[in-house]
């Protein structure tokens, strides 16, 4: 029993051992896994917090923004930047926009790309508009209500620039299949904001969800191909799918006054530039907006549509058709029927005339009327400067600047004083006569008491008169020599004495008239 016992004992001990070894092992193990947890714990959350920021604002996106040359593409996107003093470069710009999410308290860079508008610089379009950041693209087209006569072929022209680089990028026709896809879906998804409710019970809309070879992800195509017969697209609508989205800008709208103003453009003339603006864009399925950055009309609206169509912001705003300056069309809004709306204001237009007979180009100089007409800038000359030019003249013994010779310096050529001798002037052919050896000006009261204050003037000063043109000048006298002293100051002396003498005699007259007339009526009254 005791042996037993010793032997249990003693085969106790080794079994409680060993179990203290496993617990032990299995200790390090834990903790040796607790460590690499703790790492994977950390790198999930990092990559979690990544993937959750990439899903809310992705920072592919891109602006392109095509058009010509004073288009107003520059003052537009810094307008949209909140930049107040916009900078222009040359050949392709690069710049981004700032956009925030205030709910979501997320924010990323919109980047822009601007085409210079001269069309020698198309191909640098394969940096700006690539295979990769194909659907990543917003394309914009602008254009300027300055040069209403070229808004339609630059809009044609600029879209076959943007055709032309599209067939040159490599994409397959799987590829290019799905972006028009896109676009198509785009268009016929578009919903009147307050019409939500009926996106569940409107076939239309359901069949919207889907596009021509943009797939369902379900690999139903039959079931796909049967909703596209309910709503085929109406003619004349994404006829040339570029699988983009465009928008349209016409900038510079507060021009309009000017243009009813010097080219008396009216109601009619406008509305037929709209409808045919608003036509391109059911081609291109592109949207309209009417912008002025000068009165900041549609400037936010446009940075707001921008965000939504781009980021999937909400957008509440309807299609704006009444003020003719800030018209917004959204894509997928328009149709036929609402562009004859505006047929009705035309009354002396057709609709289907061709654009540049209607729009026509001004025959006075290319652009604004006023550089036609334009008054030059005259810079005054400071006071000063003048006033000592002038007394370099005087001491010189010259005629000041802007004197006429030949004219008494009594006498001003002014707008209500008629120059002496001049044709409807009644004189006395007696005071008319000119006398020789003397100037015209001493033949005249002005010009005789021109040269007698001159003379005392001379008295004081005894500086000489000495210019051909100088009243008082004796014939034959040298220019800045000094008169002869007896023969200037007798001729001075009788012609003011004759003077003085013809002025009494008809102040005499004057005075004896009125006493005559009062004489004769007091004889009539007796």
């Amino acid at each position: 029993m005791i042996g037993n016992g010793g032997t249990a004992a003693a085969g106790g001990s080794p079994r409680k051992s060993s179990h203290s070894r496993k617990e032990g092992g299995r200790r390090k193990d834990s903790e040796m896994e607790s460590e690499p947890n703790a790492e994977n714990l950390w790198s999930s959350l990092l990559s979690e917090v990544q993937t959750s920021r990439s899903a809310q604002l992705a920072s592919t996106k891109s602006l392109l923004v095509l058009g010509d040359k004073e288009s107003g593409k520059t003052t537009l996107i810094a307008k949209l930047q909140g930049n107040e003093d916009p900078k222009k470069g040359s050949g392709l710009e690069y710049g981004y926009i700032d956009v925030r999410d205030e709910y979501r308290e997320d924010h990323t860079r919109l980047s822009h790309w601007i085409l210079d508008g001269d069309p020698s610089h198309a191909n640098l379009l394969s940096f700006a508009l690539t295979e990769t950041h194909y659907a990543d693209t917003t394309v914009l087209l602008c254009v300027s209500m300055t040069t209403p006569w070229n808004i339609m072929d630059q809009l044609q022209n600029w879209a076959t620039v943007l055709q032309d680089h599209i067939d040159k990028l490599p994409l397959s026709s799987e590829e290019t299949k799905k972006f028009q896809g896109e676009a198509w879906r785009r268009w016929v998804q578009y919903i009147e904001p307050g019409d939500e409710q009926e996106l569940a019970t409107s076939p239309t809309k359901k069949a919207g969800g889907r596009g021509p070879g943009g797939g369902n992800g379900n690999g139903a195509g039959g079931d796909q191909e049967e909703e596209l017969e309910l709503e085929p697209l109406p003619e004349g609508t994404l006829t040339r799918n570029l699988g983009l989205d465009l928008i349209v800008v016409v900038t510079k709208t507060d021009y309009m006054t000017e243009l009813e103003k010097d080219y008396d453009y009216k109601d009619e003339h406008f509305d037929f530039i709209q409808q045919a603006v608003r036509k391109f864009c059911l081609q291109y399925g592109a949207s309209l907006f009417y912008t002025s950055v000068k009165e900041d009309k549609n400037c936010d609206l446009l940075y707001k549509y921008l965000v939504h169509r781009i980021y999937h912001f909400p957008f509440k705003t309807p299609a704006l058709v009444v003020e003719k300056d800030a018209v917004f069309i959204p894509a997928g809004w328009d149709n036929d029927k609402k562009i004859a709306i505006l047929y009705e204001n035309m009354h002396s237009i057709r609709p289907d005339q061709y654009y540049t007979d209607v729009i026509a180009r001004p025959m006075v100089g290319i652009g604004r009327k006023q550089q036609a007409s334009r008054e030059i800038e005259v810079v005054a000359e400071e006071e000063q400067q003048f006033l000592g030019r002038q007394q370099v003249f005087l001491q010189q013994g010259l005629p000041a600047a802007g004197t006429s010779p030949g004219m008494p310096a009594g006498v001003q050529k002014t707008p209500d004083r008629k120059v002496l001798g001049s044709p409807g002037v009644q004189g006395s052919p007696k005071k008319m006569d000119v006398t020789p050896g003397k100037p015209l000006g001493a033949n005249t009261s002005e010009g005789v008491l021109a040269n007698f204050f001159n003379s005392l003037l001379s008295k004081k000063t005894g500086g000489g008169m000495g210019s051909p043109g100088t009243p008082g000048l004796p014939q034959g006298a040298r220019p800045g020599a000094s008169p002869q002293p007896d023969d200037y100051k007798a001729a001075v002396r009788s012609d003011a004495a004759a003077e003085l003498d013809r002025l009494t005699r008809n102040q005499k007259k004057s005075l004896a008239s009125p006493n005559s007339s009062l004489e004769g009526h007091s004889a009539s009254d007796c």
